[in-house]
């Protein structure tokens, strides 16, 4: 497959993605939307969209110019009906493009926190079965999305609900957390982001966050999702 990744900051790429691709002989682009050479992919030559997260807010188009663009490209995309990814920043904007407003958390959440799939989430046995032990997930986050319609809330923390949801008959995936966490860009957010940790509540310091970190379920949830819209893009492609 040709995966393509839109990357809005430096210190958020795409981590296991990139494992996963080279792991399956799929080919992975990467347009850095934080360059100003950054041109927009053609959406023909796409099998697979990731869009990554960021520390910006959706609504940010005065301070980073690129965020409408992105948001055009979004649309036509989901209009197009091709599979996506969305993580952290990436599904804020695919609920945004799908109808839906962006806003505040109920508590900002930054740190590894256990998340568990609700009853909604017993729909897609595939994906039930991937937080079946309540996995311990890497969050970064102060914003919070709405559910699409068509959709439900999939994941749940103790700190903020609407962590997950599953559009256009898979198609579309909706991530609020960072499934894609590698070491190397743990300790890249951990160094640009550093300001923001150890307020306390569900925000930890960064000695909490480097000292329990865990990838393990992490890597199991990402590898889950990927094969599986692997999975939808190959009979998409059959079907066409």
């Amino acid at each position: 497959m040709n995966v393509q990744v839109l990357q809005h900051v430096p210190f958020e790429g795409p981590g296991s993605i990139a494992d996963w691709c080279i792991a399956g002989g799929h080919v992975l682009h990467i347009t850095p939307l934080y360059l100003p050479e950054a041109i927009l992919p053609e959406m023909n030559t796409i099998d697979l969209l990731v869009i990554m997260g960021g520390p910006m807010n959706v609504y940010d188009d005065a301070v980073f110019p690129w965020l409408a663009a992105e948001k055009e490209f979004i649309r036509a995309y989901l209009q197009a009906g091709k599979p996506v990814l969305g993580i952290c920043l990436g599904a804020q904007l695919l609920a945004l493009c799908s109808g839906v407003n962006v806003g505040r958390a109920r508590h900002s959440e930054i740190g590894w926190f256990p998340a568990h799939a609700t009853r909604a989430a017993e729909a897609f046995p595939w994906f039930h079965s991937l937080f079946a032990d309540e996995p311990v997930l890497f969050h970064w986050h102060g914003d919070r999305f709405e559910i699409p319609a068509g959709a439900e809330n999939l994941v749940s923390t103790k700190a903020n609900d609407n962590q997950a949801f599953i559009l256009a008959d898979g198609l579309v995936i909706g991530l609020q957390f960072h499934p894609e966490i590698t070491p190397v860009l743990l300790e890249q957010m951990v160094a640009e982001g550093r300001d923001e940790l150890g307020g306390g509540g569900f925000v930890q310091s960064a000695e909490t966050i480097v000292g329990s970190a865990e990838y393990r379920d992490a890597g199991m949830v990402m590898h889950g999702v990927l094969e599986y819209l692997a999975g939808v893009s190959l009979a998409k492609t059959l079907v066409q």
